[in-house]
């Protein structure tokens, strides 16, 4: 007869319908028993609609009774909500107070860089009214499954798990007229009623200001650290350490700050110009009491991948050296 381990193991070839994450990785598997050439497996049943029920009922049961010496498999179904099922490690908000300075891109950056080191990865988008993490992960047409016990998120090509509420209009231009309440309570559901699963980390891109939805997440969501965007205008960083002073006040710590539009190449002679004024990074990291993790530039070739939704190819040294240097100041698990 196989191990649980080596049950389990098998499990990892079994995708979820509408989300293609393994059982294992979406943590519903709940109980495995094993009595003489009988297995008996139960799964969670949060956020999975009957037909994906169906079908994993079916698909586990044949994977199972294809393991040497199980002569019998039955899977059953237990209700659970994702709240109940969901295991994320850690929560990472990137925040600014300041609208327009690139959050969106930098979590997605940060996302990307913690996918290429092999982490299970999700971005929640916390900009309601203006959210683009669909649209630079090319994401724009995909709609998550859902139940009455809650949604699946999208997956984007590196296999960073996505939710926002533009993959829930029927136009990704439709407005969002609402107000802080419900934005807050939108914020609160993308945490509790989206299948999660086992996340190594969780980024959250927090929409402009210090007010209702930046506060939701604080209060809401177990945040690990903050990271804290600027671009160099003394306006930006003049709001930005608004942001700052919000963080420490909610006791987040916060791991590093990365200066966006910080300059531009020019292409023939290799020089930087500072279009937007002299770099404001360095100030900010001491006011943070954090490193400065990367001075990104006015990059066309970014900015193409992003309106194409193609932002996972992004490569670059500016990268390479925000992902190096991101990964040194994140929480980490205690090895055991």
């Amino acid at each position: 007869m196989p191990t649980k381990e080596k049950i389990e193991q098998s499990l990892e070839e079994v995708l979820v319908p509408g989300v293609m994450r393994n059982l294992v990785k979406l943590n519903l598997i709940r109980e495995i028993v094993i009595s003489d050439q009988k297995v008996d497996i139960t799964l969670a049943s949060a956020a999975l609609n009957p037909s994906a029920q169906d079908w994993l009922k079916a698909k586990v049961s044949d994977t199972i009774g294809q393991l040497p010496g199980v002569n019998q498999a039955n899977v059953n179904f237990v209700q659970a909500t994702p709240k109940e099922i969901n295991a994320v490690d850690y929560v990472i908000a990137v925040m600014s107070g300041k609208g327009g300075v690139g959050k969106s891109l930098v979590a997605a950056l940060l996302g990307i860089a913690l996918a290429h080191q092999g982490k299970e990865v999700g971005i929640l988008d916390a900009d309601v009214t203006g959210p683009s993490i669909p649209k630079i992960f090319g994401l724009s047409s995909v709609r998550p499954s859902a139940s009455e016990t809650g949604i699946l998120p999208v997956l984007s090509k590196l296999g960073i798990s996505i939710m926002s509420i533009n993959l829930l209009l029927e136009h990704e231009d439709d407005a969002v007229i609402w107000r802080g309440p419900i934005i807050s309570k939108v914020i609160q559901q993308f945490w509790e009623d989206v299948l999660w699963g086992k996340l190594d980390y969780l980024i959250v891109d927090l929409p402009p200001g210090t007010a209702d939805a930046p506060l939701t997440v604080m209060q809401t969501l177990p945040v690990s650290g903050a990271v804290i965007v600027l671009s160099p205008q003394e306006l930006a960083a003049m709001v930005v350490r608004k942001a700052v002073r919000m963080a420490k006040q909610m006791n987040v710590p916060i791991l590093g700050v990365v200066e966006n539009m910080s300059y531009l190449t020019l292409p023939d002679s290799g020089k930087r110009l500072e279009l937007f004024g002299k770099s404001k990074g360095k100030e900010m990291a001491e006011t943070a009491g954090a490193p400065l993790l990367a001075q990104i530039p006015i990059d066309p070739k970014l900015a193409q991948l992003c309106d194409e939704g193609k932002i996972e190819r992004y490569s670059s040294e500016v990268f390479d050296s925000l992902s190096q240097n991101f990964i040194k100041v994140l929480p980490l698990k205690a090895k055991t």
